[in-house]
């Protein structure tokens, strides 16, 4: 089996593997199932600081990004896509494809969303219905900060809807400080669950928007509004896929009973971010680093693909490359959830570098030995 150090999907708990295998009942008629999704929601809104309603739909994260997009928007609807980011740009695919109107704030992708020309900008253009942003874009590794941008955005009347599927449990997320009115995260990230569920909290503010259509939502199964009422009724849309929320439960039982949780991510991210520098490697970002995901650039003298291979057919160790426009460019170490831990971090650190000496790159410090320094 491979060890997978990869920014999603992440290394599954033993604990969280038997909780998938407990017997199932049938989701649509037992009132006890109903009880606990709802207290598996309220335990997620729990950790995201806020009392907004979370729902756990069944799908990869992509679901719950199209599916806050399918609700909120309407034909014509002006969307403000916040873009410094492979995945910030991908949000107009989702506001076109619902009839909305989709207006890019492009900037530098290789630094953070500046919040002060977010504001200068929205002086002169504010007339949005919602704006998308992403808390950490997994391609590259970028960390915005919504805890700055979303009140800017705010100040201004527009929803925001953010993508923290990579970010959400390694890094802050507190969705009222924020003003995060749907946020969107995933079971296969830092969580470390199984691919296969995205979890969205929805405030009151975005509630209303999707009560005050005109229109209806051009989507079932991408539409929040079928829920409604759920809990009361105790009855799904449509059959909740049992065994993974199962699993998404003890994951989310592990993340409230690990108190360090954000100071690992933040030690072990540190740690191999100056350990790649300190050898020679360039990281691909200037500024704004992931403490979920390093990404640095292929050296030149060999591939991505060919680092990939070593590390996997020799060490065992899946890294990953990335897509569109940094296809071929960069590598990609997952360090979120499961996976962020000193030993496996270590492993993997002293595999790269093996990897590395056998494609003739050569490096200035030993990648393993200094990563455990700074870890330590």
């Amino acid at each position: 089996m491979y060890k997978i150090m990869t920014p999603g999907p992440t290394q599954v708990r033993e604990n969280i593997r038997l909780a998938r295998a407990r017997e199932c009942t049938n989701p649509d008629l037992d009132e006890n199932f109903a009880e606990f999704y709802k207290e598996t929601c309220q335990q997620i809104s729990r950790l995201l600081h806020t009392e907004n309603e979370t729902l756990i739909l069944g799908g990869e994260g992509i679901l719950g990004l199209e599916a806050a997009c399918a609700s909120l928007t309407e034909p014509g609807d002006r969307v403000l896509v916040l873009d410094n980011g492979i995945f910030g740009k991908g949000f107009a695919d989702f506001v076109s494809m619902y009839g909305g109107k989709p207006e890019l704030y492009t900037v530098d992708d290789k630094n953070p969303i500046d919040p002060h020309a977010l504001e200068e900008f929205l002086k002169d253009s504010h007339d949005y219905k919602y704006a998308t942003l992403v808390h950490c874009d997994t391609p590259s590794g970028m960390l915005n900060d919504v805890h700055r941008l979303c009140p800017v955005l705010k100040r201004y009347g527009i929803l925001t809807v953010v993508d923290a599927v990579s970010s959400m449990f390694g890094e802050e997320l507190d969705v009222d400080r924020a003003g995060i009115d749907v946020v969107c995260g995933g079971s296969q990230k830092a969580v470390s669950a199984p691919p296969g569920l995205t979890f969205v909290t929805v405030s009151e503010k975005a509630k209303k928007a999707m009560a005050e259509r005109t229109t209806k939502i051009a989507s079932f199964y991408a539409n929040l509004k079928v829920f409604e009422g759920y809990y009361e009724a105790k009855w799904f849309p449509y059959t909740m896929p049992i065994s993974d929320i199962y699993g998404l439960r003890q994951a989310i039982d592990n993340i409230e009973h690990d108190k360090n949780m954000l100071d690992r991510h933040a030690k072990i991210g540190n740690a191999c971010r100056q350990a790649l520098k300190e050898a020679g490697l360039k990281l691909h970002l200037e500024q704004g680093f992931s403490n979920t995901v390093t990404v640095f650039d292929v050296p030149e003298g060999t591939t991505a693909s060919r680092i990939l291979e070593i590390m996997k057919k020799e060490y065992n160790i899946m890294l990953a490359g990335s897509f569109d426009s940094l296809a071929g460019q960069v590598i990609r170490i997952g360090h979120m959830g499961s996976n962020a831990n000193t030993a496996d971090m270590a492993e993997t650190m002293e595999a790269l570098e093996h990897t590395l000496n056998q494609l003739g790159i050569p490096l200035k410090c030993s990648l393993k030995d200094r990563f455990c320094e700074l870890a330590d």
